[in-house]
C-alpha cells in the first residue's frame, strides 16, 4: 500500500510541473518532523513555507529547527530512513532527497530567533511584505533573525512576538495570504478557525458495496477509532456502473444492513447515505421513494464533464432544487494536476445552495480538495454551510480529513460553518428537517 501511495505521489508530482500535492507533502513532513523530534529531543522543529499554510500544492518541504546541539539535529536529519540522497549538509542547513524524489530542506536557527524565523519562512511573500511595511511605520525592523528597534533586538524567540510588536493578534498560518487577515488582526476580528479535534464525523465514505474496499462494520470500527460519533456511508448510484453503483433494490438491502449494524453500536451511528449521480438533465439517479429512506443524500456530477457552461449550471441547480438532496459533492469536478474544473457558473450554483438550504462539500481527497479555499470563504460570507468528506474508498484514507480541515481553515471557516462539528442528534435533525 505504501509503494502504491508513493507511485501515486510521483504521478501527481509530474502532473503538477514540479509542485507537490498537499496530500503527498503533509504526511511526509509530519513523519520527518516527528522522527526528528524523537531523535533529537527538541520540540521546536516544524515545517514552514506553503505547507504550513496548507496550500493545495507546494514546492520543496521546508523544515525549521532549533536546539542546543545543531550538529545532532543536522546529523539526525541526513540519516533519517526516508533519505535517499544528501544534497548538502553544513553547520546550519541541510538538503536531502527522500523516497519519491521529494526535496526537503532543513534550517537550524538560534533559539532566540526561532519565532521570527518561523514567521518569516512560513510566508506568504505578500503577507510578509505587508507586515514589514507596518513595522517600518512603527520604527521597527522584522526579519528572520528577530525584531529590532535600531540595533537593539527586542524579540523573536516566539512567533507571537512578531505580531505583538506590530500591535495585532497572532495570525494562524493558513490565513497568511494577504487577503485581509492583517487588517482583521489589527481590529481583533480574526475568525476562530475550526480545528480537527472539533470534527465529529466524516460525511462521505464508500464501502465495498460500490467501489470501496471495506465492509460497513470495518468502516464503523475505523471511524470509532478516530473518535468520531458518526459517518455517512455514501456509495455510488446505479448510473456509475464502473464503480458498481447501487440500484434501488441494493440500496434498500444496504439500509437494512446498516440498521442491523447500528443496533449493535453504542455512542456511534452510521448515517444511511448515497452519493447519487446528477444525470445530464439534472435529474437524480434514484427515485424519491428511495431517497426518502436515507439520512443523507450527496449529489454529484460524474459524467458529461464537457457540457456547455449554461447546461452544466442548470443541471446542478436543478439537482439542488430537489428537496431530498442535502449537499453537492466536489462542486467543480476538478482533479489536481489531471483535470480542470468543468465549465459552470459557481456563483449561480452557490445562490441555489443558499436559496434551498443545501451544503457544499469540501471533498478532502488529495486529488480534489474541492471546494477550494477561496470559494469556501465566499460560501461562508453568503451563509452557506459546508461539509467535509474524505470520499474514502480505503480505511487508510480517513486521515485526509486533515487536508479538508486545512482547506476549511484557509477559507476562514469556524466550527459553526461546518456540518461535521454537529453532535449526532444535531446532524440527524439537520438531515431530517426536509
Amino acid at each position: 500500500k505504501k509503494a502504491e501511495n508513493i507511485k501515486r505521489g510521483i504521478q501527481l508530482l509530474k502532473a503538477s510541473k514540479g509542485r507537490m500535492n498537499l496530500g503527498i507533502a503533509f504526511p511526509l513532513a509530519k513523519r520527518v518532523v516527528e522522527a526528528l523530534r524523537e531523535k533529537t529531543g527538541s520540540k521546536k522543529i516544524e515545517w514552514a513555507g506553503s505547507l504550513r499554510r496548507m496550500r493545495e500544492n507546494i514546492g520543496d518541504i521546508d523544515i525549521l529547527a532549533t536546539g542546543p546541539n545543531r550538529e545532532k539535529i543536522i546529523h539526525a536529519f541526513t540519516h533519517l530512513p526516508d533519505v535517499r540522497e544528501i544534497l548538502a549538509s553544513g553547520e546550519t542547513k541541510a538538503s536531502v532527497i527522500v523516497e519519491g524524489g521529494v526535496q526537503i530542506d532543513l534550517r537550524v536557527v538560534e533559539e532566540d530567533s526561532y519565532g521570527a524565523a518561523l514567521q518569516y519562512f512560513t510566508g506568504s511573500k505578500g503577507h510578509n511584505i505587508h507586515l514589514r511595511g507596518i513595522a517600518k511605520a512603527k520604527g521597527i525592523k522584522i526579519n528572520e533573525y528577530g525584531i529590532f528597534r535600531g540595533e537593539k533586538k527586542i524579540g523573536g524567540k516566539e512567533e507571537l512576538d512578531v505580531y505583538k510588536a506590530l500591535g495585532m493578534d497572532w495570525i494562524e498560518p493558513e490565513l497568511r495570504e494577504d487577503r485581509g487577515e492583517i487588517e482583521a488582526a489589527q481590529k481583533k476580528q480574526l475568525p476562530k478557525l475550526v480545528e480537527e479535534l472539533e470534527i465529529k464525523g466524516d460525511l462521505h465514505i464508500h464501502s465495498k458495496w460500490s467501489d470501496g474496499t471495506a465492509s460497513i462494520e470495518e468502516i464503523a470500527k475505523a471511524a470509532q477509532k478516530r473518535g468520531y460519533l458518526y459517518v455517512a456511508l455514501c456509495d455510488h448510484s446505479k448510473s456509475l456502473r464502473i464503480a458498481h453503483g447501487l440500484d434501488e433494490t441494493r440500496v434498500l438491502k444496504q439500509i437494512e444492513e446498516i440498521d442491523r449494524i447500528n443496533e449493535k453500536l453504542k455512542g456511534f451511528q452510521i448515517l444511511k447515505g448515497t452519493e447519487v449521480d446528477i444525470l445530464t438533465d439534472g435529474k437524480i439517479d434514484h427515485p424519491d421513494k428511495v431517497l426518502e429512506r436515507l439520512d443523507y443524500v450527496v449529489a454529484a456530477v460524474h459524467s458529461g464533464f464537457k457540457q456547455e457552461k449554461e447546461k452544466m449550471t442548470k443541471r446542478i441547480v436543478r439537482a439542488l432544487e430537489n428537496p431530498l438532496v442535502h449537499s453537492l459533492a466536489h462542486p467543480t469536478g476538478r482533479l489536481l494536476g489531471a483535470r480542470a474544473p468543468y465549465e459552470v457558473d459557481l456563483d449561480e450554483v452557490m445562490e441555489a445552495a443558499k436559496k434551498h438550504g443545501k451544503a457544499l462539500e469540501i471533498n478532502a481527497t488529495l486529488e480534489r480538495l474541492d471546494l477550494d479555499d477561496l470559494h469556501c470563504k465566499k460560501a461562508k460570507e453568503m451563509g452557506i454551510r459546508l461539509v467535509l468528506g474524505t470520499d474514502s474508498h480505503h480505511m487508510d484514507q480517513l486521515w485526509m480529513i486533515s487536508l479538508g480541515v486545512g482547506v476549511a481553515r484557509r477559507g476562514w471557516l469556524e466550527s459553526s460553518d461546518l456540518l461535521n462539528t454537529l453532535s449526532l442528534k444535531e446532524i440527524l435533525n439537520w438531515c431530517h428537517r426536509r
